[in-house]
């Protein structure tokens, strides 16, 4: 159907004014909606980090997002006042977003004339979270890569004793469930025995990978650049910090206690799926793949 050139005036002769507005409204529902240009662009190839970055920024933190919608506002601005309470730290916060249906990355962006150290990044040719932290991490700016929940589950407070430990020396802090000060708020017992039992299949598999942490399946960590730069990475599923101590060279780690927080808004993306994900990518890496 050809519509009417919106500019042009109806006349009474040709059509009545609810046949004209419905033709209007028609018009406006199939218009493309416009991409705001200042998105970041989404890096393409292999999954390298790069080494060389000129930059003053110190620390770049990565909030992967799908369906983020009623989280997403208050998680970033929660996370920025956090990390501008810490002195002398230069940040920046990167979202990035898989697309998502109720468009996270639009409301993420809108928040950005308000929170300068925030940039956003919406992907539609991949998706799933290991890569998503990925292309944040090539398109970061900072010496020190982190990542974080953006569903307020990581405790955005636990990010200055991350910063603290980073700058004591460590090549790598990861939040964790299992030391002291960590935990899990209201999980019930079949989910705590899935959880271990995955973490006690991850030491059979790759003791010397698994085995170097608490707390292997946190999402919750910072690195440094050069402990993973210019490695040829292949990360599946939602476990990306197996991929970092596997493929990476940190040689100092820091373990920071955690309470794992029950999500408020949103629904959960814990499946059958992801442990099966996370089995895979523990046998891919035990055979050199």
């Amino acid at each position: 159907m050809t519509h009417p050139d919106l500019h042009t005036p109806v006349s009474p002769n040709v059509a009545s004014p609810e046949i004209a507005l419905a033709a209007l409204s028609q018009a406006v529902a199939l218009a493309p909606v416009s991409v705001p240009a200042d998105l970041l662009p989404v890096p393409t190839g292999s999954f390298i980090v790069p080494l060389g970055v000129t930059s003053t920024i110190e620390l770049s933190l990565i909030l992967p997002t799908f369906n983020e919608s009623k989280n997403i506002r208050s998680s970033v601005y929660t996370t920025a006042n956090i990390l501008r309470g810490i002195t002398g730290l230069s940040f920046e916060l990167i979202v990035v977003d898989d697309n998502s249906p109720d468009e996270t990355w639009r409301l993420a962006l809108a928040e950005a004339s308000s929170i300068p150290e925030l940039r956003v990044m919406r992907r539609t040719g991949e998706a799933g979270l290991a890569t998503a932290v990925i292309r944040g991490w090539q398109a970061a700016r900072g010496n020190i890569l982190a990542v974080m929940d953006a569903d307020m589950q990581h405790p955005p407070e636990v990010l200055t004793q991350l910063v603290a430990a980073m700058k004591s020396g460590a090549d790598l802090a990861v939040g964790s469930r299992h030391v002291e000060n960590g935990g899990v708020s209201d999980w019930s017992l079949l989910r705590r025995m899935i959880s271990r039992t995955a973490q006690g299949i991850g030491l059979l598999i790759l003791p010397k990978v698994v085995g170097r942490v608490a707390d292997p399946m946190s999402g919750y960590f910072m690195l440094r650049r050069e402990a993973i730069a210019g490695r040829a990475l292949n990360p599946s599923g939602y476990k990306i910090l197996i991929e970092v101590l596997a493929r990476g060279q940190a040689a100092s780690v820091a373990e920071v206690g955690y309470v794992f927080r029950e999500r408020q808004e949103g629904e959960s993306k814990v499946s059958a799926r992801i442990y099966w994900q996370y089995l895979q990518h523990l046998l891919r890496l035990r055979f050199g793949h």
